[in-house]
């Protein structure tokens, strides 16, 4: 399956089985992960089925499982300024220009 195509539908649903996925593996009930998580048992509820969800209770539940590199992989550290990349690529492009020397006329 190709992710780069999927629905906010479908991606709130994957996201829910990857949380009931964590949440089995670790033992967990969703009683319990829903109090470590700060959040009510309907909101887990609703998060593990895809029905939708708020950035925070994201964060809390994310936080609980322990999953943390979910939340990092949204916005991943930027290492290199936007400017540092167009002052780059102005160097590159002026290196690639060739000037040449004017024609010569040539006397008969």
């Amino acid at each position: 399956m190709d992710r780069k195509y999927l629905t906010v539908e479908e991606w709130e649903s994957q996201f829910g089985r990857q949380v009931r996925t964590a949440r089995v593996a670790g033992g967990l009930g969703q009683a319990q992960l829903a109090s470590q998580a700060n959040v009510s048992l309907a909101t887990l509820s609703n998060l593990e089925r895809g029905k939708g969800s708020t950035l925070k209770t994201l964060i809390a539940v994310a936080r609980a499982l322990g999953r943390t590199d979910w939340l990092a992989s949204f916005a991943p550290e930027v290492t290199i300024s936007p400017m540092q990349m167009l002052r780059a690529k102005q160097r590159a492009s002026n290196a690639d220009v060739r000037v040449r020397a004017p024609r010569r006329k040539h006397r008969a």
